[in-house]
Order: C-alpha cells, then sequence, then structure tokens
C-alpha cells in the first residue's frame, strides 16, 4: 500500500511560481513511478509530469519549459517547480504512483494505482 500527500498549491499572479511536492509513504519509495495530473473545472484530468522508477522523467508540452519534476530519494518526495505560471494552469493537481511496470502508457491516469487528494492551484490574470 502506498499513501501520497500533496502540498504546497496557493494562489498566484500570472509569471509567478510555486512548487508542490508530494510525499509517499507504505513503501520503498525508489521502486515507484510517480506522476503529476492536474483537473480543472469541467476538464477531464490531464498528464503533467511523471518520473520513473529509473528516473526517466517526461513532460506534458503544454508545461514544458516551464515545469520541473524531480525527486528525492532519500526523503520519499516527489516535487514540481512550476514556473511562467498562467491562468491556463489554474487545477487541482494530483500526486499519483504505481509499483509495478506501467500497465497502460505513462500519460494515462488508468496506469497509476495510487492517488493523493490534490492540491489547489490558481493563477489570477
Amino acid at each position: 500500500q502506498v499513501q501520497l500527500v500533496e502540498s504546497g498549491g496557493g494562489l498566484v499572479q500570472t509569471g509567478g511560481s510555486l512548487r508542490l511536492s508530494c510525499a509517499a509513504s507504505g513503501r520503498t519509495f525508489s521502486s515507484l513511478s510517480m506522476a503529476w495530473f492536474r483537473q480543472a473545472p469541467g476538464i477531464e484530468r490531464e498528464f503533467v509530469a511523471t518520473a520513473t522508477r529509473f528516473r526517466i522523467i517526461h513532460y506534458a508540452d503544454s508545461v514544458k519549459g516551464r515545469f520541473t519534476l524531480s525527486r528525492d530519494n532519500a526523503k520519499n518526495t516527489v516535487y514540481l517547480q512550476m514556473n511562467s505560471l498562467k491562468p491556463e494552469d489554474t487545477a487541482i493537481y494530483y500526486c499519483a504512483a504505481v509499483d509495478s511496470p506501467y500497465s497502460a502508457p505513462y500519460y494515462a491516469d488508468r496506469a497509476y494505482d495510487y492517488w493523493g487528494q490534490g492540491t489547489q492551484v490558481t493563477v489570477s490574470s
């Protein structure tokens, strides 16, 4: 079993920055592939970024060059540094994890077995 807790969301102006954190517990963190998804009201959940158990990182085209995902295995934590934020980035951001090889593409939410409760990010114009 894996428990995930997100933090770091908040209100920021266009062009500002936030850093989200996702702390994992329940098993060896280094064995997990971790990901960030987001969901805005009335919009389906979309992939943001992932870091596999082998530390391969992928980003959605919409955030590439602005967001940076990193993981600290010693702290069992994955981070999402978000720079140059836009109003379109406003959403609830969710941390996700899977402890086995992907059963679906890494950008699909069905690939992940564990989810946090989410943290709200609001970018004002």
